[in-house]
């Protein structure tokens, strides 16, 4: 990962739209974890369900996965944060 070598300073305007997005992020990934409890739930209680429920557990972890890269790539865009190859510091 390849940071400004300089401090970078926010204007108020740009900490709203962190926040904003951080925000939304939050949310999306709460209601997707509270998709996988509920399917949990009714295994739980009709485990003749189970089959289809995991199915839906199994995508709102796609889909969680699918907010913080958004999200991440987003944010690295926004603020000049390059990565190497494999996304990391070198």
């Amino acid at each position: 990962m390849v940071l400004p070598e300089q401090p970078v300073t926010l204007t108020a305007e740009q900490i709203a739209a962190l926040h904003s997005e951080l925000r939304k992020m939050r949310h999306d990934i709460n209601n997707h974890l509270q998709k996988v409890n509920s399917a949990v739930e009714l295994i739980r209680y009709k485990p003749e369900q189970t089959e289809e429920k995991i199915k839906t557990a199994l995508e709102q972890t796609s889909a969680i996965t699918l907010t913080m890269r958004r999200f991440s790539a987003e944010f690295e865009n926004t603020y000049g944060i390059k990565l190497d190859s494999r996304g990391d510091a070198p």
